[in-house]
This record gives structure tokens, sequence and C-alpha cells, in this order.
């Protein structure tokens, strides 16, 4: 592990706009209601990672967890030897078309100790990130879940997000920074009727207001772990004009503070 750890740190040195995240702690993290908006792949390096309610699935050093989209989930980053450290990759819908469709699994998650071919993987994936175009990283992307596919995790198949008006909605909000879009605009850039989007998002369990304010906070937390950016400037990113208003609205839904968040870690 100290490989992929070491390039992972070199390619981080190199490039600030990474087809990966890096999540680290120095004190522990206990976090409610972290939306998982995309299947996603989780490699803890150093620590504990604990996810779920009393069933809680513990995830060690040299351990994975693939999860499957989710609206909510409790999580606990737990650091050992002093840091807590993991990699995670997020994947798209497109990413899961050269696998056989199956039905769905008991379980929205599988997790096992990594495999040295997955090991491996990891390493070229990281360090061609530096380097590589967005086609050659996808193609890379794929190769991972093929390998997660034949090394027996065949699962990961069924844990390909659904094609939501939900994900659709996620991506628009925040390719547009937040901004107030009507209705109106929302149906046009979606190509669907105001009627059509309401029927969908309700089939979905959803709205637009709920899946703007869960985006909100999906970048929220996406940008307090992995940068060192003023806090007031995150809640600007997040499209909120008062600060304070944003941290009350990140510790009702993550249960703390956007500064307590930040002195769990590294470097603060």
């Amino acid at each position: 592990m100290d490989k992929l750890l070491f390039s992972i740190r070199k390619a981080m040195k190199q490039s600030s706009d990474l087809p990966f995240s890096v999540y680290s702690s120095v004190l522990e993290q206990q976090l409610h209601n972290v939306p998982i908006s995309k299947p996603l792949l989780i490699v803890v390096l150093s620590g504990d990672k604990q996810l779920g309610g009393d069933n809680k699935i513990n995830c060690p050093a040299d351990h994975f967890i693939f999860l499957s989209d989710s609206p909510a989930i409790n999580m606990r980053n737990i650091p050992k030897a002093k840091l807590y450290f993991a990699l995670l990759i997020e994947f798209d819908y497109q990413d899961f078309e050269e696998l056989p469709i199956g039905e769905q699994p008991d379980k929205d998650y599988f997790a096992d100790k990594i495999p040295v071919p997955l090991r491996q993987s990891l390493q070229q994936f990281v360090e061609c990130s530096s380097w590589a175009n967005q086609q050659i990283l996808s193609l890379r992307k794929r190769e991972i879940l093929t390998l997660l596919y034949h090394l027996g995790y065949q699962q990961v198949a069924m844990m390909r997000s659904k094609n939501k008006v939900s994900h659709r909605l996620h991506e628009l909000f925040t390719q547009s920074g937040f901004k107030d879009l009507s209705t109106t605009a929302i149906c046009e850039k979606l190509a669907m009727s105001e009627s059509t989007l309401r029927r969908k998002l309700k089939l979905e369990g959803s709205s637009v207001q709920a899946i703007k304010d869960r985006s909100r906070m999906s970048l929220a937390l996406h940008l307090l772990q992995t940068s060192v950016e003023p806090i007031g400037l995150i809640a600007e990113q997040c499209g909120y004009h008062s600060q304070s208003r944003f941290t009350d609205k990140f510790k009702a839904h993550f249960g703390l503070t956007p500064r307590e968040l930040r002195k769990t870690r590294m470097n603060e």
C-alpha cells in the first residue's frame, strides 16, 4: 500500500484537477446523512471507515467498499496510527455499459480486502491521472469495474445508478453554480414538460428543492474535505450568500459545523 500512497500524494502535488478524491483526517470524523450521488469506490489506506446505523459496516485499512448511489448514509472516519486516509473514485452511469445487467442485489454495497490485481489497477489509474485525457480516464474507470466483476464481485454490475432525473438535476445545479433556475428553465434543459418532471420526481421520491439542497451539501462536504479554501468562499460556491446560513444548513445536515470538520483535517 505504501507505493499506492506515494503515487496518490505525488499526483496531488502535480495537479489539483484529478479524477479521484482523497479524504484524510487526524481526528475522528462523524458525519450524518452523507449523500452518495454516484456509485462510489472507497479504498481505505489508513485508519477505519464505518458506515450505517446499528449494524455498522466496518472497512479497515487495506480494504475497500463499493457503494451504490444513496440519498443519505452515516459515516465515521477513524484515524489509526495518527491518520485516516482514503481514495475515492466516482463512477458515471455510462461506465457500467460493458457489464451485464442482472437482478438488484439485497445490499447496496459490497466490501472486502483489496486484492492484488485491484491494487495494481488503482496504481495505474492514479499514475496516469496527471497526463491522461478524459477518454483514457473513462477507459481506466471501466477497467476497474470490469476487473472487479471478473475477480468475483459480480454484484458490481448491479451497483450502477439508474439514469434518474434526480441525477440529471444534480449535474445541472452543480454546473450552474446553484443559480436560481426557474421550473421552465429546468424543463427546457431536461427536454421535458413540467408535468413529466413532477411525475418522474414523485416516482423517485424526491423534489427539485430537495435535490438542490442535497447537491449543495455534497459539494460543500467535498470542498471541505479536499481543499483549504476559506469557508466563506466554499459557501459562495455552494450558492449561499451568507456564511452563517451555510453553517446552519451544514450542521443541520451533517451534525457538525464546517469549522468543526475542518479541525479534524490534516494540516489544519
